[in-house]
């Protein structure tokens, strides 16, 4: 388990030094960019692609409520659209372009900018991180996703099947995309917790070299998380102390449920953080227990062969006149007395615990 792409804390895209305020970067690799819109209004519901700027502020005054998906960065005639036709001020626009940004709320008027960070799991690159960027408006709300994924699956089915969110106002369609976000840490943290249950069980059957690197991986992906969690839910009390539009007072409740979550995968994660810490420890442990195991076994085949390598060293001294040379039954008895000595001292290390179990263990400590 790991952060794909992960690097430095100043790694993203920045414009360059000196640039003009609401100045953006746009990588040659980003997604292309696509906009759709799902407006409602009571049972209507209504759902289009967006190709212009005219469209996109049409789609953005239409009666009801609006929800303006933009999937992909790829497209700076995109931003330019969301600036010019939505009224959105170049900062917050620089702010969705030139990511990751950390979590947070900024107040712009009528037009709330709320960045979180979106966990998302793959087999192949591990676990990203990557940037959604909401715009609140008094009437419609716009989505910014970096690439094509289901975090708002969930919300465009609700809305779709006449939930009780097509009865409530922009406002609750923020929070809605809000909570999805940051519900999607909870199968990501859970995911965790077995890889770590597989390490423990790992590391007291036969830890290995590679137990180590893995542990640190675990230990890093935990760090990222607590740091975007930490910042979204600053960016959740920043929001519960805002009083007025477009985030009313109306839907604070909610954003306080989405605040609890937030501390509630913060528990988890600092919990699973000082596991892995503890986890550490019993590897090292593991390791120097087994070490000694093997010294101690080694000692014991040493000592065993001391007193046999002396016998064979004084029996072979190339002396003429030497007691027991010429003896008929010498080579015979020496062997006993090789054998006798060898399972003398295998009875008393074991008496002494030295090997295999100690007998106060096996008598049940009496």
């Amino acid at each position: 388990m790991r952060i794909a792409g992960s690097a430095g804390l100043l790694s993203g895209r920045r414009p360059p030094p000196g640039a003009q305020p609401g100045v953006f970067e746009l990588p040659a690799s980003a997604h292309p960019s696509d906009v759709r819109a799902l407006i409602w209004d009571g049972e209507r519901l209504e759902e289009r692609t967006v190709h212009g700027p005219e469209e996109l502020a049409a789609a953005a005054h239409a009666p009801g409520v609006t929800w303006i998906e933009v999937t992909g960065l790829g497209d700076g005639t995109v931003l330019a659209w969301i600036r010019d036709a939505l009224g959105v001020h170049p900062l917050a626009v620089a702010d969705i372009a030139n990511t990751p940004q950390r979590p947070k709320f900024e107040d712009y008027g009528d037009r709330d900018l709320l960045i979180a960070q979106q966990v998302c799991r793959d087999e192949d690159a591990g676990i990203a991180v990557e940037q959604v960027s909401l715009i609140a408006a008094p009437h419609w709300v716009l989505s910014v996703v970096e690439r094509p994924c289901e975090l708002f699956a969930p919300v465009r089915q609700r809305i779709r099947t006449m939930a009780s969110i097509r009865r409530m106002g922009a406002d609750y369609l923020a929070y809605a995309l809000l909570d999805a976000v940051i519900d999607g840490y909870f199968p990501t943290v859970e995911a965790i917790a077995e890889v770590l249950d597989d390490l423990e069980d790992e590391i007291l059957g036969r830890p290995g070299p590679t137990l180590l690197a893995r542990l640190h991986s675990v230990r890093r992906v935990l760090v990222t998380l607590h740091r975007s969690m930490w910042r979204q839910r600053d960016a959740l009390a920043q929001i519960l102390r805002e009083d007025g539009e477009p985030l009313g007072a109306g839907v604070h409740v909610y954003f306080r449920d989405a605040h609890d979550h937030t501390l509630q995968i913060l528990d988890a994660v600092e919990s699973y953080r000082e596991l892995t810490i503890g986890l550490m420890d019993l590897y090292l442990s593991s390791v120097s227990n087994r070490l000694n195991e093997t010294m101690k076994t080694l000692t014991i085949m040493a000592t065993i062969f001391i007193p046999l390598t002396f016998l064979v060293g004084v029996y072979g001294m190339n002396f003429e006149v030497m007691p027991e040379l010429h003896w008929r039954f010498g080579y015979p008895v020496l062997w006993t007395g090789m054998i006798a000595i060898a399972a003398g001292l295998l009875w008393w290390f074991r008496r002494r615990g030295w090997l295999g179990k100690d007998p106060e263990d096996e008598s049940g400590g009496g």
